[in-house]
């Protein structure tokens, strides 16, 4: 496999690799939101059945009547009167199980409920939440379950509404009543009962009022659905790195070797030496550059005087018998020899070596090595080491090109 084919395996392992993570992410990322509906309709074995409640237990004659709704919503009409110490009316949804009985509802994954709340007039209104507890509540008196609460504002056009479950109050009141500490504010939602929407004591008395409240929906956010996405998206990402690393330094290993052997010695200067030319002139020309591609100072003019020959046919020497212009010839006479260098001579530094072949500026040299090997010298040497390529059996891969037939 060519470094090419290598890298557009890797670019299309890598886009499969995100795209399945993006799927996982999306799949995490719902899975970590959970939702759940409080509705008339059968969810999670749980109904919520619609009721309502008056002062009438305190002697008071406050009315309200349940209209049509959704599955999701509530609706009533009420009217406080002034009967009674603590003139209320409201609505609730009342946990029952599959044959009608009371049951409860394990809401502990979710913090969040939210609705659209519209009532006419705009008054403020409440929301309870009764919930059991084991310790002081007595089953079926709603009256000694726990009941956190907290207001929320609505109009006749509709209030989008969030309130947090957790952030809510017990009331005073009620704390007296069960003979409990007022710091004592504590409340589980793993066995929630009912909820409730409800007047407030700044609703209007002898009013004719209106209220819906609609998609009622409970939110959670559960983390460990995110923790997971996390080690599954770093999971993956660090076996693809690690897979890339490996197969590139596999891959480059066996593409330097197959290029070492391609290279050493060049076949033009091969021919140079073991065929000889029957064109005088391109085998001057040939064997000129051969032999001076070390020096720093070698161009075309430089070619041109030393051989006797114009620029032209220099350059249609270098097109046509290599299918190189006269830079690229030289630049991989030095490559070549430098390759060899790198490969041979350990002890001798990147700089050194890049002067030996005619390269005066070290960065310049790194940059064409590059481009030709695919990595730096360093990390050529290195991978060499590890792989080393044999050399040519009919070469003297001991002595410099340029010295090679140069007599």
């Amino acid at each position: 496999m060519t470094m090419q084919e290598f890298y557009k395996k890797s670019l299309l392992i890598l886009i499969a690799v995100l795209l399945v993570d993006g799927l996982l992410a999306a799949l995490f990322v719902l899975l970590s939101q959970p939702t759940y509906t409080l509705s008339s309709n059968a969810h999670s074995g749980v109904r919520w059945e619609r009721s309502t409640m008056t002062d009438a237990v305190m002697k008071g004659t406050s009315t309200i009547r349940l209209l049509d709704a959704p599955p999701d919503a509530v609706a009533f009409d009420y009217k406080l009167t002034r009967v009674g110490p603590y003139p209320f009316a409201g609505a609730h949804l009342v946990a029952k199980d599959a044959q009608g009985k009371p049951a409860h509802g394990d809401l502990r994954r979710y913090d969040t409920i939210t609705f659209v709340a519209r009532c006419k007039p705009a008054y403020p209104m409440l929301l309870g939440v009764s919930t059991f507890d084991e310790k002081i509540s007595t089953r079926g008196n709603f009256i000694t379950y726990r009941s956190p609460e907290t207001f929320f504002s609505c109009n006749q056009h509709g209030v989008p509404v969030s309130l947090d479950l957790r952030r809510m109050t017990i009331p005073a009141w009620w704390l007296y009543m069960m003979h409990l500490n007022l710091s004592s504010q504590d409340y589980y939602l793993d066995k929630v009962t009912q909820f409730s929407f409800g007047s407030t004591s700044q609703a209007a008395f002898d009013v004719d009022a209106h209220v819906e409240i609609s998609n009622i929906v409970l939110r959670g956010h559960d983390y460990r659905y995110l923790v997971a996405l996390a080690i599954v998206v770093t999971g993956s990402l660090i076996v693809f790195t690690m897979w890339f690393f490996r197969t590139h330094a596999r891959t480059l290993r066996a593409s330097l070797n197959s290029k070492l052997k391609k290279d050493l010695p060049l076949v033009a200067y091969r021919q140079l030496t073991l065929a000889p030319y029957p064109d005088e002139e391109k085998a001057s020309v040939l064997k000129f550059i051969a032999t001076n591609y070390t020096n720093t100072e070698l161009d075309l003019d430089g070619v041109v005087a030393g051989t006797g020959a114009n620029r032209n046919k220099v350059n249609e020497v270098l097109k046509t018998e290599l299918g190189m212009t006269f830079t690229g010839y030289v630049n991989k006479l030095r490559l070549t020899e430098a390759a060899r260098l790198l490969t041979e001579k350990s002890a001798a530094t990147v700089a050194e070596i890049a002067y030996s072949v005619g390269y005066a500026n070290v960065s310049y040299f790194n940059k064409l090595f590059k481009e030709e090997y695919g990595c730096t010298p360093k990390a050529f040497r290195t991978l060499a080491a590890q792989q080393s390529v044999p050399a040519e059996p009919d070469a003297d891969t001991t002595s410099p090109p340029g010295m090679v037939g140069s007599g």
